[in-house]
């Protein structure tokens, strides 16, 4: 089946992600792709979307598509810089702003009978965040909507399909963004939402049926909802002829193989435990640095992944659990501007030496789409309800060089750390939580005695996909009875702290 598409085109806005969840959300598959690589296939997109960015219009390097192809010719919404580019390159004016227009505003004026507005009023919530502002709009320009301090807050453009507004409908602090998009979507560009999480599952296994056909597939599992909900879909498709391998690498949390492994076998998957622990912490001897300390797990996970391998007969695939962000972080939004955070191991291929083909069912999924098609799947809850954990494990939860030792301290605290919020009924308030192990000691007193121990710190943070996130203000009897136990039973540390840091400017694990 031939689902409608829409076009996003990045200029580098750290919200651009959200765009294309809050497209899907409406049940529309939306793809990402950067503002100077345009696909030249158009056709086969229903409607195009620009998104904002941290480049001002009025700059000598201002990012400058040719839209020639789109505009007139296709819908087009364009957000914030997308509002800024029409105004500026067609007759318009842009300015700097007295005061920089960031945060919460309330719409003043709103134009009645105008569908693209429809059950949004006057005194509706949306999200500024520019410092430019339209003066003059472009020729043909009609006005839309206003704030108190922003006179062209929306607008489109007389006898095309094509609507502008300066706020963000992408986040949530604009109360009514979705129902606006939806507004555009299917009342103007008549896309049909009909991309549900049923619809990709019968999609995925006929599609994997006709690529794979006999061929055997080889699958690391890690524990997580990703790899998890890949495994189920292969499974559907191609039976006893998926090889599931859940690795050791001996940075997992406490007793999370063993566990993990019976999980994967209640759920009638063909799975092989390997533990490789001690290859995975000689990898790491010594080395302290993040990127080299992912890189090093990387190639040790596909090594092992190749030892295996070769353990099964004509095997041709090899299956990952990669997920959209993983794509878009890693290749800086497909290519586009946005910078580039750090790299996943699970995404750019294999070395020569591997000669299997990649299978990634899920490259085109959030996290939260994911869990949905678990949950669709029929999948227990509980794995589906899993917080995100890292590829690299706890290795880029302790600052430094990784040895045993400091796994076992850090797999205690983090124990003490999850379940104690499972106990609490916090954890499923929480979308993300962990115990940092940093590379410092501190003086305590313990009994008469002096310790000079080492410090953790606590991490738990809220989000939708993990591209923003806020830490979580958990309650301080809790902080209080958790800092308490892992002092007291943890050998090794005599510090807790708990990281108030949001997501931007902080990243959600520390290194």
């Amino acid at each position: 089946m031939q689902h409608d598409k829409v076009l996003i085109l990045d200029f580098g806005s750290q919200y651009t992600q959200l765009i294309a969840r809050r497209v899907r959300e409406l049940n529309i598959y939306s793809e990402i792709h950067p503002f100077n690589k345009i696909p030249n296939n158009l056709e086969d997109y229903k409607a195009v979307i620009l998104s904002g960015s941290p480049m001002s219009v009025r700059s000598e390097d201002a990012y400058h598509p040719d839209l020639s192809d789109i505009r007139g010719k296709k819908p087009m919404l364009a957000v914030c810089y997308g509002a800024q580019y029409l105004a500026h390159f067609s007759g318009g004016e842009v300015a700097e702003s007295n005061t920089r227009e960031y945060g919460r505003a309330n719409l003043s004026y709103v134009e009645e009978n105008e569908t693209f507005l429809e059950g949004i009023h006057i005194g509706s919530q949306v999200w500024m965040s520019h410092s430019d502002t339209i003066k003059i709009l472009p020729e043909n320009g009609v006005l839309l909507a206003s704030t108190n301090d922003v006179q062209n807050a929306a607008y489109k453009i007389e006898n095309e399909t094509t609507y502008a507004i300066q706020f963000h409908p992408e986040v949530y602090h604009s109360t009514d963004g979705k129902l606006l998009l939806e507004n555009f979507l299917v009342k103007i560009a008549k896309v049909n939402p009909d991309w549900t999480p049923n619809a990709f599952i019968e999609e995925t296994v006929e599609d994997l049926k006709t690529k794979l056909g006999n061929d055997k597939v080889v699958l690391g599992l890690s524990g997580g909802v990703d790899s998890s909900v890949a495994a189920m879909l292969l499974h559907k498709a191609i039976g006893k002829n998926l090889y599931c391998i859940f690795v050791n690498n001996g940075l997992l949390r406490k007793n999370e193989f063993s566990d993990v492994l019976e999980q994967y076998k209640g759920m009638g998957l063909n799975v092989k435990g390997v533990d490789a622990s001690a290859r995975f912490l000689d990898a790491l001897k010594d080395e302290s640095d993040p990127e080299k300390k992912r890189k090093a797990i990387g190639r040790v996970f596909i090594e092992v992944f190749d030892d295996e391998a070769h353990l099964i007969e004509d095997v041709k695939w090899l299956a990952q659990g990669t997920i959209y962000p993983d794509v878009i972080e890693s290749v800086s939004a497909t290519g586009g501007p946005s910078a580039t955070i750090k790299s996943h191991h699970n995404v750019g291929g294999l070395p020569d030496f591997m000669k299997l083909k990649v299978v990634e069912p899920l490259k085109e999924l959030f996290k939260d789409e994911v869990r949905r098609v678990g949950a669709s799947m029929g999948m227990d809850k509980n794995l589906l309800g899993r917080h995100p954990f890292p590829g690299p494990g706890l290795a880029i939860r302790i600052l430094g060089d990784v040895t045993a030792e400091k796994v076992r301290i850090l797999q205690e605290v983090d124990a003490i750390f999850i379940n104690g919020l499972k106990q609490a009924g916090l954890y499923d308030k929480v979308w993300q939580a962990g115990a940092m192990l940093l590379p410092v000691n501190s003086v305590g007193v313990m009994g008469d005695e002096r310790t000079y121990e080492k410090c953790v710190a606590l991490r738990a943070v809220e989000s939708t996909d993990g591209m923003t996130a806020d830490w979580v203000n958990l309650p301080y009897e809790f902080l209080q009875k958790t800092s308490n136990d892992i002092i007291n039973k943890v050998k090794g540390v005599n510090r807790v702290v708990y990281d108030i840091s949001s997501k931007p400017p902080a990243t959600i694990e520390w290194e």
